[in-house]
């Protein structure tokens, strides 16, 4: 895959690598001082960084998981967003506050989708919010692209050797969702319904979207 700029974002929380404290003091030391160097060249208010800061709180998987469940009861709009997935996402009234692109990537039988960012932490926040840490963490982004079975199998999914695993590299303009293949036995299902089994890490690629037990 071919280098790219991108947006440097930091905040952890990994599974597999804990940030220390030290690291984390420094990037919190370096965000307040970028905020108050832009408040004192007049660049940037602090309402409008409230502003801002309300924006980035009011993503999350939620709304991902709604534009998943409308792909899964409507193929129209499924045909939409896979052609273009920030005109679909915004078909649903979510409002990007970027200029990034989103691309939507479906599962199917035959293909199974992965999203990394090799730089940084690149992510389509507009629809799921701030990134899970051990996205953000090194073990991940260089182990998806060289080895994606087995980063996935550390996640409990195992994916059959016939199916081929396609790894898609963000940037600081282009961001991709996964649209995870719907689980057998949903017919019938509401879109509200169906939302509730679409989970963050589904739409990352890592995991797919499953019934939950009690209904298995």
């Amino acid at each position: 895959m071919s280098a790219h700029e991108h947006n440097h974002e930091h905040g952890h929380d990994h599974p597999h690598a804990e940030i220390t404290a030290e690291a984390a003091g420094y990037y919190e030391i370096m965000e307040t001082a970028v905020r108050e160097l832009l408040a004192e060249k007049g660049l940037i208010g602090p309402a409008e960084i409230r502003r801002q800061i309300e924006v980035l709180d009011s993503r999350t998987p939620a709304l991902g998981a709604k534009v998943v469940a409308r792909a899964w009861v409507d193929p129209g709009f499924r045909a939409r967003l896979i052609a273009d997935g920030r005109a679909g996402c915004e078909e649903l009234g979510i409002s990007f506050y970027d200029d990034t692109q989103l691309i939507v990537l479906e599962n199917t039988q035959e293909v199974h989708n992965l999203i990394v960012c090799t730089l940084c932490s690149c992510y389509p926040r507009p629809v799921l919010g701030l990134p899970p840490d051990w996205y953000k963490e090194k073990p991940y982004r260089a182990r998806a692209v060289i080895e994606p079975r087995a980063v996935l199998a550390e996640f409990g999914t195992t994916i059959p050797d016939d199916v081929e695993i396609r790894v898609s590299d963000s940037t600081a303009m282009v961001r991709y969702l996964v649209l995870p293949r719907r689980p057998e036995g949903t017919e019938g299902w509401s879109e509200e319904s169906l939302a509730e089994l679409v989970t963050r890490d589904a739409m990352i690629g890592v995991v797919p979207a499953t019934l939950p037990e009690s209904v298995q």
